[in-house]
């Protein structure tokens, strides 16, 4: 069902695209104000939602830019992308993981970290000077100046969780660490999703210098750090939590916390919601599941339906 802000815009579309064409052509148009609120998914994350007008704008510029800068990330981004996303980067860690294992015959060390608070430190100058080496058009620059300065955080830091622009720009943001990554210490089997990084090598040793070297960078270049607490050097064979499952050497399983997570949803749904959305529901966590080893977990999913 569509919400009622998208419904009264579509009634009276063409007044409305009309309105933000004359706006942005004769350089009248400012960003509205955002509507908060929380979700729990599964920790609690501040959403900023912008109005129908904007996110339409947001759409067209997506269109715009992300032919512009997907060619320059490097293959191993995975998050916002299309043909990338968990699934992929996880089969792409697995990957790594046999290649340097040799067939699980030598210990493979995976450096797992993440950017503390990434979206609220995203500075807006950085973020806007590092859009700027790639795109000349000052219009557009201009632009995504109104756009990106509509929020933040505290002074000129950050970028809402709600916004479709957002998922883009925190790649453009973060490409310049992938791409230092790449050239500096010329690290080979690395990952990145949104901000959560996976690094794979056979000598932990190697991927403590990384890290350094990373940490230097990012606070240097880009004014944003490591959590200190969720950065760890593990053992594949131990197991890997990576983005929801826990890859092993010969098979996978989904998170417990996931496991719990979509079991909660269900109990919260049976007999609340229409029988074709269970039905859909149901239906996703069962794709999900088709990915790991879940027969068990896939049958007590079905009896909800």
């Amino acid at each position: 069902m569509q919400k009622s802000d998208v419904l009264e815009f579509a009634q009276k579309a063409e007044h409305h695209l009309l309105k933000l064409h004359q706006d942005l052509i004769n350089y009248r148009y400012r960003h509205g104000q955002y509507i908060r609120f929380y979700v729990n998914d599964p920790k609690q994350r501040e959403i900023s939602k912008a109005c129908v007008r904007d996110r339409v704008l947001h759409h067209a510029i997506c269109r715009v830019l992300t032919p512009i800068f997907e060619p320059r990330f490097i293959f191993d981004s995975y998050s916002s992308r299309k043909g990338k996303g968990t699934l992929a980067a996880t089969e792409r860690f697995e990957k790594f993981a046999w290649t340097l294992s040799q067939n699980n015959t030598k210990t493979v060390w995976v450096l797992k970290c993440d950017i503390k608070k990434f979206f609220d430190s995203i500075d807006h100058e950085i973020l806007i000077k590092t859009i700027s080496k790639n795109l000349p058009c000052q219009d557009t620059l201009s632009l995504l100046r109104n756009i990106i300065e509509s929020f933040e955080v505290k002074s000129k830091k950050g970028l809402p969780l709600g916004n479709l622009t957002s998922q883009l720009l925190s790649n453009v943001y973060l490409d310049r660490l992938d791409q230092f990554v790449k050239r500096e210490p010329r690290v080979k089997y690395y990952i990145r999703y949104a901000d959560d990084i996976l690094i794979l090598d056979r000598d932990k040793r190697v991927l403590e210098e990384v890290f350094l070297q990373m940490s230097e960078f990012v606070q240097d270049n880009l004014q944003i750090k490591f959590h200190d607490h969720k950065t760890t050097f593990q053992k594949w064979h131990n197991g890997i939590d990576v983005l929801g499952y826990i890859s092993f050497p010969y098979h996978r399983v989904m998170r417990t916390k996931t496991v719990k997570r979509i079991f909660r949803r269900l109990e919260k749904a049976e007999g609340k919601l229409p029988v074709e959305k269970l039905r859909s529901v149901v239906a996703s966590y069962l794709g999900r599941l088709k990915h790991c080893r879940g027969k068990k977990l896939g049958g007590k999913v079905r009896e909800y339906f």
